[in-house]
């Protein structure tokens, strides 16, 4: 009997940088290509992508690929484990072998930073990312609405606008809602594109305080379109030890509810995510099946 050996679902994906282009004064996206790239899957919306650096002291050949890639990095020394980070696939052209990533480019405080700041056409990274083979539910995807719903709310920082702008541009026409986005400068506005059913409320933050405009504005956007309710209780995440992150999910993976009338996308600094969260569940009574948060990074530490 010939076994059919199966093909994987996600795979690492050694890239080198084809172009570099500066879209806004934050945003700079990354053109990736590579030999294997065609087998580069592309499940669409926020789909999350792990991608690997190299830094001053660490290749990238020192990175763990096979199935237990992960147990094996985490049991390397501090000072040989190549720093990883989450990141959103923005466009695939398998066809061509490119894969489009934005990247925020700010101050040097870590290995990924300064890798942005200093990468030239050439320069080559890992990405550990869907395939071709992937079919049906992805789990790294996490923007699961509900099949019915009369309104979406998405709302984050500038780590959460390459997400946000790839699910505005996938959602059909019909889709009503509020777009809150945070970002370093004015001109970062011009990042996200347009959607005829959402209202796309873009602050710079310039001088100002980190999450003033995204707490605030998001707690307006969610007070008009929330439905009256009761306040609900909610398990707090202590930030400082886990991850706060959680998008409702039946156990095959899909939306947790047939519908509902606001379902609400909240991605950024975990601060933030939690305050908003609480707000929205506790003190508005959305349903928090209906409620995705993702605490993408915490000020202070790292990632990893």
């Amino acid at each position: 009997m010939t076994v059919t050996a199966t093909k994987p679902t996600s795979a690492f994906f050694r890239v080198r940088v084809a172009a570099i282009t500066d879209l806004t004064p934050t945003f700079r996206r990354f053109t990736f290509t590579g030999d294997d790239v065609a087998e580069f899957g592309d499940p669409g919306l926020d789909q999350r992508i792990k991608l690997i650096f190299p830094t001053d002291t660490v290749t990238l050949d020192a990175m763990p690929t096979g199935e237990d890639w992960y147990d094996r990095w985490r049991e390397l020394p501090n000072d040989a484990r190549p720093p990883i980070r989450t990141y959103t696939t923005r466009y695939v052209r398998g066809e061509r072998c490119e894969v489009d990533i934005d990247m925020v480019a700010h101050d040097i405080a870590g290995p990924a930073a300064a890798w942005i700041e200093r990468a030239q056409v050439g320069d080559e990274l890992l990405i550990y990312g869907p395939t071709t083979a992937h079919t049906g539910v992805s789990f790294g995807i996490d923007f699961v609405p509900p099949a019915q719903t009369d309104a979406i709310l998405l709302a984050g920082d500038e780590t959460a606008a390459p997400a946000i702008a790839a699910i505005l541009e996938q959602l059909p026409r019909e889709a009503r809602g509020v777009v809150v986005l945070e970002v370093p400068y004015p001109d970062d506005a011009t990042y996200l594109p347009t959607h005829p059913g959402f209202d796309v409320r873009v602050v710079g933050r310039e001088h100002g305080e980190r999450n003033t405009h995204l707490v605030g504005a998001t707690q307006v956007a969610a007070a008009e379109l929330a439905p009256d309710g009761r306040g609900a209780e909610v398990e707090e995440v202590d930030i400082d030890r886990d991850i706060l992150w959680e998008v409702p999910r039946t156990a095959k993976g899909g939306a947790a509810l047939k519908s509902a009338p606001l379902y609400a996308w909240l991605a950024g600094e975990a601060g933030a995510i939690k305050l908003l969260r609480r707000h929205l569940v506790s003190e508005l009574g959305v349903d928090r099946r209906a409620v995705a948060f993702m605490g993408y990074w915490r000020l202070g530490r790292p990632e990893n």
